[in-house]
């Protein structure tokens, strides 16, 4: 299984190109700051990875329209290994995430709405059948126990 969960914050805005084939398809390339969960021993401060991004078709297109350098974010996808040839002619190996499903992590700030859960959807892998919950409640309104 290839899963990656990560949660982190844009480190510039995402890059929005398309591809240049007969179909043009839209390819958003990010890079997360992630904070790993301890501390580093000799100073305290916890250590950041920085990891790439790169979403597809319309998770792209919604990614390059409400993601903004510094806000935090929630990705779900898999690990893609690759490798790309140098202006020298060497060989540089790749690791992305490719985004299957992205979310907004922060609450909206100044008043400013986030897109509809609907909008989401449009562009992210749903489960079907799933209803989320909103606020607190009481075991006996869950459709299980």
């Amino acid at each position: 299984m290839n899963k990656i969960i990560l949660m982190g914050r844009l480190t510039a805005e995402p890059d929005l190109k398309y591809s240049s084939k007969d179909t043009s398809m839209a390819i958003t390339r990010y890079t997360l700051a992630v904070d790993r969960r301890f501390a580093k021993k000799d100073d305290g401060n916890k250590a950041t990875d920085f990891i790439r991004c790169v979403a597809f078709g319309k998770a792209a297109e919604f990614a390059t329209k409400y993601f903004h350098k510094g806000q935090r974010v929630l990705v779900e996808g898999r690990l893609q290994i690759g490798e790309f040839t140098n202006k020298d002619g060497q060989k540089v190996p790749t690791a992305d995430v490719v985004i299957e499903n992205q979310e907004f992590a922060d609450s909206p700030k100044n008043g400013q709405v986030a897109p509809s859960s609907s909008a989401q959807a449009s562009v992210a892998s749903v489960d079907e059948g799933f209803e989320n919950i909103i606020g607190e409640t009481d075991d006996e309104d869950l459709p299980f126990t």
